[in-house]
């Protein structure tokens, strides 16, 4: 899909009515990374993929500082950590005392983390996944990849420009040091 990689530049380069072109382009795939993020999540949110898939192509293209994306993969991956900071907020609203957010936290589970339909904790996922990012980003990168965006192992290793080998090594590398971290929080 060349189209969508000139939008990006011309984004890049200032031009005003690319980001009115791109969004038709992507807007299916966005709203499916949306569809599955808010079907993770528990029963009674009330964001919608539509809304969450708009809120994050404003992030995206209404920045104030000018965004670098090097291909298709890499501007998706920006959506999802978009989407991924969007229903971190919309929790950690939810999650104030007056909101119920006094409840008891259950513990992630990162065995099912990849195949489950269940949702960990988001919140605690990303505090963990924060806490990657200082001390590895290139694998916080990685489970934003395969868990915010849904993408494959295939998909993660040609978007990281690695061997499938290292992005599976990786994986499982950064699947034990999030279990770690959530448990030395809990």
């Amino acid at each position: 899909m060349p189209d969508v990689t000139r939008f990006l530049s011309q984004i890049e380069s200032g031009d005003p009515s690319a980001a009115e072109q791109l969004l038709p382009l992507v807007y299916n795939e966005l709203r499916r990374l949306a569809a599955r993020e808010l079907g993770r999540e528990s029963a009674g949110h009330t964001l919608q993929p539509t809304a969450l898939v708009h809120e994050a192509y404003v992030r995206l293209v209404d920045q104030s500082v000018e965004p670098k994306w090097n291909h298709r993969g890499h501007f998706y991956a920006a959506a999802a950590e978009a989407m991924r900071r969007i229903l971190v907020e919309s929790a950690r609203r939810k999650s104030t005392r007056k909101r119920g957010g006094d409840r008891e936290r259950l513990p992630l589970d990162m065995d099912q983390m990849p195949t489950s339909g269940q949702r960990p904790d988001l919140l605690a996922l990303d505090e963990a996944l924060t806490q990657l990012a200082v001390a590895r980003p290139d694998l916080a990168r990685l489970v934003s990849l395969r868990y915010f965006a849904g993408l494959t192992m295939e998909q993660t290793a040609k978007a990281l420009q690695v061997s499938l080998r290292t992005a599976e090594r990786n994986w499982a590398y950064a699947k034990a040091w999030l279990l770690e971290a959530a448990s030395d929080a809990g």
